[in-house]
């Protein structure tokens, strides 16, 4: 076949053949809609120098690093976040986005801390995911200080130092829940709440979110004393095993951060679903199948890609037109799903 020529791609991209020229030789400034253009017609004809053009483009585009710190590394859940972060930061065509993401071993906040400041000087925008404490708005206020802009996600953390956050609407997710629970129950009774720990401010609003509902449309159901997991797959077990061993008029659980797979598991052992309605959050394998079995009754579910697309978009314009005097919220809406909807 004959080789692809300047005169084809400037065919196919409706442009002329000095234009194409000028977009690969780089002899004079071109319009970028017209650029992308011609590198789109150069890859779609297979044009020997389309590398060459995608270079130019690029050395003329504003680059940028920024730094994530997401949580347990190895969970399906945070593994289709970073793979969605890599993503919407491969699709920003008007920049250069490179993206470096690090992952917390523990919850704890003295970690958290260390992980942000030790981006401090190789990345200019932060995103975070993790409990909101002292030590934690400290190395936020540090980074600030620097000219760095940090992002919570999922969980707010140093309100009032952070630039935004970044997530569902915690407590409107939490009401959510409570009207589910009240309305798939057969009858009133008792319901048990799993937390990951009181140190996660997105936690503290779905329960508070919960507790309101329940207390103003469906006070003859009984909200127990929230347990705290630790987000860990046995603690959740053990927790739930003894609560529906001790409690025989349990009506709903919903577990409210991380732990979901001990839920999934104390259900199925203590054959408790079919009388149970029960809560998740994030749809993972490992619930999808659950849901599928009927062994809970629904699940939350953050919109990751478009979260991470607004995120990656809201960093750089953030870098590029400074940070905002009056740090604000971004809402993204959770997905419910139950068995039919799958």
């Amino acid at each position: 076949m004959k080789r692809p020529t300047i005169a084809d791609v400037a065919r196919a991209a409706g442009v002329g053949v000095a234009t194409v020229d000028r977009v690969l030789n780089g002899r004079s400034p071109v319009r970028e809609e017209t650029s992308r253009r011609v590198l789109d017609a150069a890859q779609q004809v297979g044009f020997h120098g389309t590398n060459i053009i995608r270079q130019r483009m690029l050395a003329d585009m504003p680059s940028y690093h920024l730094g994530f710190v997401l949580r347990k590394e190895r969970h399906d859940f945070y593994q289709t976040f970073a793979a969605e972060l890599q993503a919407a930061a491969q699709s920003v065509r008007d920049r250069r986005v490179q993206i470096t993401i690090q992952f917390a071993k523990s919850g704890e906040p003295s970690e958290l801390s260390e992980l942000l400041l030790g981006m401090s000087g190789k990345v200019q925008a932060i995103g975070a995911t993790g409990p909101d404490h002292h030590d934690v708005t400290a190395a936020v206020g540090a980074l600030r200080a620097k000219g760095i802009p940090t992002f919570s996600l999922l969980s707010d953390f140093a309100q009032g130092v952070r630039e935004a956050y970044l997530g569902t609407n915690n407590m409107k997710v939490g009401r959510t829940a409570a009207w589910l629970i009240s309305k798939l129950s057969p009858r009133p009774g008792k319901v048990v709440l799993l937390l990951g720990g009181h140190r996660f401010h997105g936690h503290a609003l779905r329960e508070t979110g919960f507790r309101a509902y329940i207390r103003e449309y469906a006070p003859d159901f009984e909200v127990l004393d929230a347990l705290i997991n630790l987000e860990t797959r046995r603690i959740t077990y053990e927790l739930l095993m003894n609560a529906i061993a001790r409690h025989q008029d349990l009506v709903g659980v919903y577990c409210i951060g991380g732990g979901m797979e001990g839920v999934i598991e104390a259900l199925q052992e203590s054959q408790s679903g079919d009388r149970i309605a029960c809560l998740v959050n994030e749809l993972t394998p490992e619930s999808r199948q659950a849901l599928l079995d009927r062994r809970i009754s629904g699940v939350f579910q953050t919109p990751l890609r478009e979260l991470c697309a607004d995120l990656i978009l809201t960093m750089t314009h953030t870098i590029e037109h400074g940070m905002a005097e009056s740090p604000g919220q971004r809402f993204v809406p959770a997905h419910l799903w139950v068995p039919e909807s799958l």
